[in-house]
């Protein structure tokens, strides 16, 4: 069960701000993928209870997408069109260019009072943070410092730690820098994924921008500053970081697979041929081994086991006793996504054999 609660070093509202009386706030959302479209979504249904009105909504540029590479509207772009808000994608807000500054006049002319950003993909000059009445508020995916930057919730699983949350900060020209108007975190689950905790992240991210929203004027007034000397950087991804190196701890391991799924995923290579590890076991760090780094230990079929390197913490020159890991599900190349059961069954994989780096 994922706990959520108030970051104790934030402000928080012990009751709603009764905003019947006041004009309703011009929201302008900023968004892009599926993260983004679920704080949309939650603002639109909730616009009379907040008291606001989301004028307009910006998004990137179509993309093709599939494999008849066919124009494919953004997740944010959907909800937009679906609920009869006006849609903008501009390619840049640069004021060097005539369609950066042909976009920062569009956006002037919705007078916007508060422009909520998440996930949006695109830099936003200062010239744009500051046309809001209430500036630019950025829905980030995890507890800043901790993790600013692309892939905050990735790099929090395939660091290990024990919770992450979402901070609500009032936007400026650094990177995931500005003031943290409010913050919420969640327990990070043994048996979470990337795909998982981004699903938890995208609700808890629609709640807390919703809480901020009830009375906007006290969370803005009693923002904190963040401590620079806690602060590091979720890098963005790249598909090579999902080829597991079996020399890393059970663990660590463990964590890469989790951590990278769906994308780029956790991979490795028998005989030469690419083979995706889908997922495995809680290490159990009881399971202990003197085959090298990599080998096949046994097929089973609740777990296909396979011997690792040193646990964390291990000291020592010597290999030995090294830790093991259980997966569960793996796909190999060209095929369907099996179980360790099937594996056992087809005889594709032996004990004994070794998973390698990619070949040269």
């Amino acid at each position: 069960m994922t706990t959520i609660a108030p970051d104790s070093d934030l402000p928080a509202s012990s009751t709603p701000h009764d905003t019947s009386s006041t004009n309703r706030l011009r929201v302008v959302f900023a968004g892009t993928p599926e993260f983004a479209a679920i704080s949309l979504e939650s603002l639109i249904k909730q616009q009379d209870a907040l008291n606001i009105d989301v004028v307009a909504v910006y998004t990137q540029p179509d993309r093709k997408a599939g494999r008849g590479q066919k124009l494919s509207a953004s997740a944010v772009k959907q909800v937009a069109l679906a609920n009869d808000i006006v849609v903008e994608q501009p390619v840049t807000f640069k004021k060097s260019s005539t369609e950066g500054m042909a976009a920062r006049q569009t956006l002037r002319s919705y007078q916007p009072d508060v422009m909520i950003v998440a996930a949006y993909g695109l830099i936003l000059p200062i010239g744009v943070l500051n046309t809001p009445i209430h500036g630019c508020l950025n829905i980030h995916g995890s507890l800043l410092p901790r993790w600013r930057g692309a892939a905050p919730i990735h790099r929090a699983l395939l660091a290990g730690d024990d919770e992450t949350g979402i901070t609500i900060m009032q936007m400026d020209k650094g990177l995931d820098t500005g003031d943290m108007l409010y913050k919420v975190s969640a327990r990070i689950e043994s048996d979470d994924t990337a795909a998982s905790l981004h699903d938890k992240m995208a609700v808890l991210g629609a709640s807390a921008i919703g809480t901020v929203l009830q009375d906007l004027p006290h969370y803005q007034a009693q923002a904190v500053v963040q401590d620079e000397s806690q602060a590091n950087y979720a890098e963005k991804l790249v598909k090579s970081e999902g080829e597991i190196d079996w020399s890393q701890s059970a663990a660590a391991i463990e964590r890469e697979i989790r951590g990278l799924t769906p994308w780029p995923g956790a991979y490795t290579f028998l005989a030469g041929q690419r083979v995706k590890i889908l997922a495995s076991l809680p290490v159990n760090e009881s399971q202990k081994t003197n085959e090298p780094a990599g080998t096949v230990i046994s097929v089973g079929r609740k777990a296909v086991l396979v011997a690792c390197g040193k646990e964390e913490g291990q000291r020592g020159d010597s290999e030995r006793s090294a830790g093991t890991l259980a997966i569960t599900d793996l796909q190999f190349a060209g095929a369907k996504p099996k179980t360790a059961e099937q594996i056992c069954q087809s005889s594709q994989l032996n004990d004994g054999d070794q998973f390698t780096p990619m070949p040269k």
